[in-house]
Formats: C-alpha cells, structure tokens, sequence
C-alpha cells in the first residue's frame, strides 16, 4: 500500500511538473505531489528525500504564489 501511494505521488509530480506551464494550478498541484512524495520518504525511512522533497515543496508554492499575484495583477 506504501509502494501505491509513493508511486502515485511521483506520478502526480511528473505528470504536474510537465503541465505547469498550463496553468498556475498545475503549480499548485506539483507543490501537492512534491509535498505528497516528502511524506512518502519519511515514511519509508528515506529522510534525506524527505526533506529535499519538503524543500521542492516550498519552492513550488512560492512559485505558485508569485505566479498567482502576477496574473491577478496583469490579468494575464
């Protein structure tokens, strides 16, 4: 059950990742996924992806956030 839910959070990742020039919510959803797969390394015991993964998270959201401000901004 463990391998399901970290493959489906890299899934997520990947799939998110690819898309995110879409759309801001594509942002979004890659900050889920990296957040997702962070939880899924601590979990496993693989500490060093837990926590490069919560940093990928905070990247994505501040991305997601500025991309967000922007757009509400410019209307873009």
């Amino acid at each position: 059950m463990l391998t399901l839910f970290g493959t489906a959070a890299v899934t997520i990742m990947f799939v998110t990742y690819w898309l995110e020039d879409r759309s801001k919510w594509f942002v979004a959803a890659f900050a889920l996924g990296t957040g997702l797969t962070a939880i899924y390394g601590f979990l496993v015991g693989a500490y060093p992806v837990g926590v490069v993964e919560t940093l990928w998270t905070a990247v994505a959201l501040q991305r997601f956030v500025k991309r967000y401000r922007k757009e509400a901004r410019y209307g873009v």
